[in-house]
């Protein structure tokens, strides 16, 4: 197995969240069939640019200037996508959804929201687990996707000891997983942040 550095594990880290964002955010506008429907697929750019932007902004403490260089946008451009209020974007979605420019504030809206559905534990975890198998194993490292799998269909926040029924048998980096749920917080809020904290825990971080 391929050993990492910390910040190619944190880069991993911060791409598979976005892609569990944008993934998140198509769900909510009805998936890729309705943008195809309204012949609108200029979202799909707008709606990974903004996931970026939202993930880049909170897990990585980027500035909007750091954000703009790194996604090729202007610094205008990403405060509008991180300024926009997801809930006024919820009203007005069916009408800009059918216009051919998208909105920065209105993607932003829309990944915003994934992002907190998403650390709130109501990502789809299926989608979730095709979308990470492929970078997991091109970056060797596959428990994620085994720790994904076990637990689907569990409720989140989990407790420990839920977490250590799905998980038993499991062996990570030469750890049993039961080992490394004993030092984590309990109980566990999101599925993102199990894998988050497990990862600190096989580390020793």
């Amino acid at each position: 197995m391929a050993i990492l550095s910390p910040e190619e594990i944190r880069k991993f880290d911060v791409d598979a969240t976005a892609i569990r964002v944008f993934l998140k955010a198509l769900e909510i506008i009805g998936g890729p069939r309705k943008l195809i429907e309204l012949r609108n697929l200029t979202w799909i750019t707008s709606l990974m640019e903004a996931s970026y932007a939202i993930v880049l902004a909170d897990m990585e403490h980027k500035t909007e200037d750091e954000i703009a260089e790194f996604l090729g946008l202007t610094r205008q451009t990403v405060r509008n996508i991180l300024r926009a209020e997801p809930e006024l974007v919820l009203k007005k979605l069916e009408g800009e959804l059918r216009e051919k420019t998208t909105k920065a504030h209105t993607a932003g809206g829309l990944a915003k929201l994934a992002y907190k559905e998403i650390k709130e534990g109501r990502d789809n975890l299926e989608i979730f687990i095709h979308a990470l198998e492929s970078a997991s194993q091109a970056l060797g490292i596959v428990w994620p996707v085994e720790v994904l799998r076990r637990i689907k269909g569990l409720n989140f926040p989990a407790s420990i000891e839920n977490l250590r029924e799905r998980l038993a048998g499991l062996v990570i980096e030469g750890k049993e997983a039961e080992e490394i749920l004993v030092e984590l917080s309990n109980p566990v809020n999101s599925p993102s942040e199990l894998l988050k904290e497990m990862r600190k825990a096989i580390k020793g971080e």
